[in-house]
């Protein structure tokens, strides 16, 4: 059984790697190094966004970041190094199949950047390929197991996009599948994955629009023993208010312990700076505001009656 993680976690994940290199800079790999030097800097702007907000006030305890190795390894040092929280990747990036982006070598990786948290971005829907999610499951079983036996902590993403035989039972609408499909399928796959012998200490579950949805989640989540497991909510490059209705629902929920909202606190500031609109204080400023408002919302939820 995994230890499990139940502190307060408010996570800026700029982890981000295909999708953001195509739609941020329209790259294409394998990239040159003066291209790999552009998106490094960007996400050390991301970085000195969260150090501006920590500095205004966030909860050193409680506040951490979620980068690559790839494009951040610099960052997990120096983020470690300053007391924060830390989660690396380890999963390839751009694949409906999780495979391991360094392969075989994975676990030297991991160990070379030493992050509070080894973290994985799996796509699983119970009703889909069952052979790739077998093929999915022993590989997640096998990251499980060695994190269990070095005594790191596990963090998984987890998404399930829908099948199309499950669109169409919804008539083709995103939103319905997200309220009325979802929030069942997630709590199955949560449990085929643990029945995999798959224990993260922290789920990182996408936005739920009901309350009982997150009970339910959680529920899941920490059952057979798992009572120190917790959730955290991602961000899904959603608008503000979306993002804020996540984070009051979950807040009011026991087991539900932060959030990982990404793209939605610093994508914008981002492409401004690259594009002359901003300069680079101003969109450090602006991420740190952002990143300072999801910190806000959800602790005002956390300690406000539902």
């Amino acid at each position: 059984m995994p230890s499990g993680y139940d502190q307060p976690l408010y996570l800026l994940p700029f982890d981000h790697r295909n999708s953001y290199v195509s739609s941020m800079f329209h790259f294409k790999f394998p990239l040159d190094a003066e291209q790999q030097a552009k998106v490094e800097d960007s996400k050390q702007l991301i970085y000195e966004g969260f150090l501006a907000a920590a500095a205004q006030g966030v909860p050193k305890q409680s506040a951490g970041v979620l980068v690559d190795e790839a494009f951040g390894a610099r960052i997990l040092r120096d983020a470690h190094e300053r007391g924060y929280v830390t989660a690396a990747s380890v999963e390839q990036s751009g694949s409906n199949e999780f495979h391991f982006e360094y392969g075989e070598a994975f676990a030297e990786h991991i160990e070379a950047v030493d992050a509070t948290f080894v973290k994985v971005l799996v796509r699983y829907n119970p009703a889909d390929d069952a052979e790739m999610n077998r093929r999915q499951a022993e590989r997640l079983q096998r990251l499980s197991d060695y994190c269990l036996d070095k005594g790191r902590l596990l963090m998984f993403e987890l998404l399930v996009p829908a099948t199309d035989e499950q669109l169409k039972s919804v008539k083709g609408e995103a939103a319905a599948y997200d309220l009325q499909l979802r929030p069942q399928l997630m709590c199955d796959a949560i449990t085929a994955l643990q029945d995999a012998g798959v224990e993260p200490a922290v789920w990182k579950i996408e936005g739920l629009d009901r309350r009982e949805d997150c009970e339910r989640v959680v529920a899941a989540t920490r059952r057979g023993g798992r009572g120190h497991v917790s959730c955290i909510v991602l961000g899904r490059g959603a608008d503000e208010q979306k993002v804020i209705d996540w984070l009051e629902t979950a807040a009011h929920v026991d087991g539900f312990i932060g959030f990982a909202v990404g793209r939605t606190s610093f994508f914008d500031a981002v492409a401004d700076y690259e594009a002359g609109k901003a300069s680079r204080t101003e969109a450090a400023q602006r991420i740190a505001g952002q990143y300072r408002k999801w910190v806000a919302v959800f602790e005002k939820a956390r300690h406000t009656p539902a």
